[in-house]
């Protein structure tokens, strides 16, 4: 009986010691309308892909400043990236040759100059709770 309740009891904290919260500030949001639109990867081969983030959150935007908060996140590696759907049209609307219309933002805060940012410029370490604030290019 005591070799069970020892096991119990390694086995809840180890597994409440692996899923932790992340939250993410974001701020520099300068219009009070629409929805931010949240993509967490946890795989660089299909980063910013439609429809394969590992998680997608979104908030109505009621703030200047907006705060996310991811619980019970297994620990890994991730990259964020989000988008001001001012319009609330489902999209991040895009210029014709592509550059986003609508405010963006990237974990590291990441500023692409050319091309959209990978995996490797966005990433991090998730081992703990941990806080991340990205501020929105406009």
């Amino acid at each position: 009986m005591n070799y069970l309740f020892l096991f119990l009891t390694v086995f809840l904290f180890h597994s409440s010691s692996e899923n932790k919260e992340l939250t993410i500030t974001i701020s520099n949001i300068k219009n009070i309308e629409g929805e931010l639109v949240l993509g967490l990867y946890n795989n660089g081969d299909r980063f910013l892909e439609a429809g394969e983030a590992y998680k997608t959150i979104s908030r109505k935007v009621e703030s200047s400043s907006e705060v996310i908060v991811i619980k019970n996140l297994p620990l890994g590696t991730y990259a964020v990236s989000l988008y001001h759907d001012k319009n609330s049209n489902g999209k991040c609307d895009r210029n014709f040759v592509g550059i986003p219309k609508e405010p963006y933002g990237f974990s590291n805060n990441f500023k692409p100059k050319f091309s959209a940012p990978k995996f490797e410029d966005c990433k991090f370490e998730f081992s703990s709770n941990q806080n991340l604030q990205i501020s929105l290019v406009h």
